[in-house]
Formats: C-alpha cells, structure tokens, sequence
C-alpha cells in the first residue's frame, strides 16, 4: 500500500523477448513464453514486451536502442530472458543465465560472446536469475559474485503436457510407426549435446544383456552423426502436442546432457509419469529429485542399469514423478520474479 491507504502502482518493467521473434532453442522459447504470460496474467508487474525491429542487429538493439525505449517509455527497469543485456540506461537490470555449458565440457552455446556476459554481466546486472541451484554455482565460480545476488526461479510446466483420454495418442503413434514398438525416448536428441549416442548404446547394452530391445526415439533436427539402425528412429520437429503423446507412451525418457541449464523434458515425462534417467549431479538431476534415476552419462552399462529401472517402475512410483511435476508451475515462477523486482527497486 502506499500512503495515504492508496495502492502502490505496479511496477513498470521492460522483457526482452526477443527469442520470440528470433531463432532460438526451444526450451528458451517455450521458457521466454510461459514466464511472460504468467507475469501478464497476474497483473502485479505491467510487463513491455520488447523486441528488435527486423533488420536490426541484436546488439545494437540491446546497447543502443532499448535505453532509449526505456527512457522514453519510464520504464523501471528491464529484464532480460537471456544474458545480454543492456548495459547503458537509468534503469535497474536483471540478467537471465540459462547454462554455462562450457564448465562441462560442452561446446553447444559456448561461444566467446556467452562466456563475457556471464563473466561480467553478474558484475553489472542487479539481479541474476537461473533456474536451478546448479546453474547458480556455475555462475558463482565463473563470474566470481555473492549468492546475494543471483534468484534461483524454477521454470514451470506447461499446460499442455500430462495425461490425456484413452486412446488419443494412438493417431501419432500410428504416424511415427510406434504402435507395436517398445520405446525410450530422447527428446531434442538431433543436438550432440543431448547424447543421443549414449541414449542408444545404452538401450543396445541392455539389449545385449538379453533385456527389452528398445527403439530410440530421437525428436528434434538431427545435427549429429549417430548409428540410424540399432533401434533409432530419428522422428524429427514434433508439435507439443505430438511430443506429449510421445512422452506419455514412452517406457522413459533420457535426459543425459552433461550441461543443462533446466531440463524442461524432466517435467514434461514427470508430468505423464513416465520414468526419466537424468544424468547424474547435473541441473536435471536436480529437477527430478527423488523421483529421477540417475546415471552416469558417459558409461553405457549405467545408462543400461537406469533402463532397467525403469521398465521396473510401478504406479505408484509414476504418482511420485506427477506430484513432482506439478510442484513447477508458471505462476510460482512469476511470482518468484516479482518478488525479486520489488525488493530491487525498494
């Protein structure tokens, strides 16, 4: 309340989502989009949408043009759903890192552009934001700032995952020849990051064991070199609601990145209570909590033993994994960052 009994005006915050307009992974769209809607829809921040005019280069949109917008428009500050941001303007700033893949070996999103801003955007940014504890103490040794300074803001489920009638996901089974297959899945598996190499040595381990022989379902552009028989099936760009069907069909799904920022697919599974084999000690190790299997990502016999747990799974055990899931909502998300703004501009 201000004085007086009045109510305080909302905060007036600029969103930089430009990876809405402009290529970008899909978890940080589907990110950038549910965070922003639950901010709207809360009202408690009047949220400016701000991306670059085509044509424009995404740096001198951020350096040169959007202190302008910001003083023009009286924004209080602006929020960046990526790490740059920027670094002119009255205005308070808070950064958004996703990963740092390159402390683990991961050269996917490691370029010299990604490492200067989180080296010395925490420095300059008043807040910075991840979403897991992991993703935060890659960014406290990398960048050399205090735990005072960065927000952990877990990312959210969205809606359009989870269970669904009987029967509905036949028509994309059907189409994806996966009506009589046993399957697992690797979700984005075309990018090297994702290990699909690992997903499928290790479904051929358990195989050679004398277990279920699995089919790999690989989703996502292929950018990879992987074996294309052996039990893979590469499906390609999948709608959300084709992914979903997939998900909840699968007997699990492989999330084994050495480096992830979130692990959205940890979710997206959990909320069908489909087991999910996490690669150990990782951001989505974190996620899964309890309820994940973890493995270690390099070893194909480990990756063959998480397997084999989880084709033991039972219902109760897939109730966990659901509970779990829907503990990630949007609206906890926004209201974790409107938490932040307020006490940044106390």
């Amino acid at each position: 309340m201000g004085t007086g009994g009045r109510v305080a005006p909302p905060m007036r915050l600029g969103f930089d989502v430009s990876p809405l307009h402009r290529p970008h992974p899909r978890g940080v769209v589907r990110v950038v989009a549910g965070l922003v809607d639950a901010l709207e829809s809360r009202g408690r921040i009047e949220v400016v949408r701000l991306s670059p005019e085509s044509g424009l280069s995404s740096p001198r949109w951020r350096q040169v043009e959007l202190p302008r917008i910001e003083a023009r428009l009286g924004l209080d500050g602006i929020h960046s759903m990526l790490s740059a941001f920027p670094l002119r303007g009255a205005g308070r700033r808070v950064q958004t890192i996703h990963e740092l893949p390159w402390l683990h070996g991961v050269t996917e999103n490691a370029g010299w552009r990604h490492r200067l801003w989180a080296h010395i955007g925490p420095r300059r940014a008043d807040r910075v934001v991840t979403a897991t504890e992991a993703t935060a103490r890659d960014v406290r040794m990398y960048s050399g700032i205090g735990p005072e300074r960065i927000r952990v803001v877990p990312w959210g489920l969205d809606p359009c995952f989870g269970p669904s009638a009987s029967g509905a996901d036949e028509p994309v089974l059907a189409r994806f020849d996966l009506r009589e297959r046993a399957f697992v899945m690797c979700a984005g598996g075309g990018r090297t990051k994702k290990r699909a190499d690992t997903a499928i040595a290790g479904a051929v381990a358990l195989a050679r064991r004398g277990g279920a022989r699995l089919t790999v379902v690989i989703t996502g552009a292929v950018e990879v070199s992987v074996a294309r028989d052996g039990g893979a099936r590469f499906v390609g760009e999948v709608t959300d609601a084709e992914l979903a069907a997939l998900y909840r069909s699968a007997a699990a799904v492989l999330v084994l990145a050495r480096s992830e920022g979130f692990g959205l697919p940890v979710l997206e599974a959990g909320a069908a209570g489909t087991p999910v084999v996490v690669a150990r000690g990782t951001a989505q190790a974190e996620v899964a909590g309890m309820t994940g299997i973890p493995v270690d990502p390099d070893d194909s016999e480990s990756v063959a033993d998480g397997l084999v747990r989880a084709l033991a799974s039972n219902a109760s055990e897939a109730e966990r994994r659901r509970a779990r899931a829907a503990e990630f909502t949007w609206d906890r998300a926004a209201s974790l960052v409107e938490s932040m703004w307020s006490e940044i501009l106390a």
